[in-house]
């Protein structure tokens, strides 16, 4: 058989699979789970997403929050729901590549049991304080904690979450006590930190960026590479001696197990739709995120790589399930 005829063959048999692809569409509205609660940083994103998402998709995309658990209650209601293309999560780097480290009788696997669809955002994080805190720079920061070690408290959005495992990773870097305080999501940590029920947080910057504007916390340090264009006189943890805290986190759309590829590619070219458009980008920018998409098999393999790098850190920060 020539390589004519063999590619016209190959041709006509993917030629069902590819219309099957172009003509996938949902039927009903899209649930678009949040495991946090509604105004953190995960949700900020998943509410920009889904707006545009719907216009391309033709059908409501809903923003649901299903909160408890560090996540994993909203991840579980995923896995456990119909693989038919009409609900999907917005995972984080603690629900779908730490918890499975923390938490041994989870039930499910995020890597085994939801299917990859695509990349949405990164985001650094920013090292906050309640006003009342004495320490103006991060570095007289580092000083009062040195020096009151145990003392000082900081709030997460719960165990496995990156607002706990970066403060963790920051304390590693700093050899720094400062005590956890779990709650139910960011924005009800961010809320007593601003009351100073607890003084220390380092929340993603999309959810904490209001409240820093508005003098209501004092912003320190940042976790990223580059100092933050909303943030450009704080500076970053590499500049305060500390490069061994740098840190970035990230979001990722997923389906559940199961989710026919057709849907899962419609899913994905919607997401890219949205991250294509400057307006979009543009409102991700300002609450302080970085739109990425990406293939379904890329994110396949970044959450592979994650999970064993997490992995590491869990084992070697001692993390546990408070």
């Amino acid at each position: 058989m020539n390589a004519t005829r063999r590619a016209l063959i190959a041709a006509t048999l993917l030629a069902p699979a590819a219309a099957r692809a172009q003509a996938w569409a949902p039927t009903r509205a899209i649930r678009f789970v949040v495991p946090f609660p509604a105004g953190g940083a995960t949700d900020v994103v998943a509410r920009v997403l889904g707006e545009r998402m719907q216009e391309t998709l033709g059908q409501p995309v809903v923003v649901e929050n299903r909160t408890g658990a560090g996540g994993n209650i909203g991840v579980e209601n995923v896995v456990r729901s119909p693989a038919d293309g009409h609900t999907i999560l917005m995972g984080t780097t603690g629900t779908l590549t730490v918890n499975p480290h923390l938490y041994s009788t989870l039930g499910f696997d995020p890597l085994r049991d939801l299917a990859p669809v695509s990349m949405a955002f990164t985001t650094d994080h920013v090292l906050i304080v309640n006003p009342q805190v004495p320490a103006r720079t991060a570095q007289e920061f580092l000083a009062l904690v040195r020096g009151q070690p145990g003392r000082l408290s900081y709030g997460s959005a719960g165990a496995g979450s990156s607002t706990h495992t970066v403060p963790e990773l920051f304390k590693l870097a700093a050899r720094v006590d400062i005590t956890h305080v779990p709650y139910r999501g960011s924005a009800p940590a961010l809320n007593d930190v601003v009351a100073g029920n607890v003084q220390v947080m380092l929340d993603q910057i999309p959810s904490a960026i209001g409240q820093i504007q508005a003098g209501r916390v004092r912003a320190l340090a940042v976790t990223g590479a580059r100092r933050s264009a909303l943030l450009p006189d704080v500076p970053t943890m590499a500049e305060i001696g500390l490069p061994e805290a740098q840190a970035t986190s990230w979001g990722a759309v997923m389906a559940p197990a199961g989710t026919p590829a057709p849907a899962i590619a419609r899913l994905n070219a919607a997401i890219r739709d949205a991250l294509a458009q400057q307006a979009v980008r543009d409102r991700l920018a300002a609450a302080g995120a970085e739109g990425v998409a990406s293939s379904p098999e890329e994110l396949a393999a970044y959450l592979r790589a994650e999970s064993e790098k997490w992995a590491r850190v869990v084992r070697e920060a001692r993390i546990t399930v408070n």
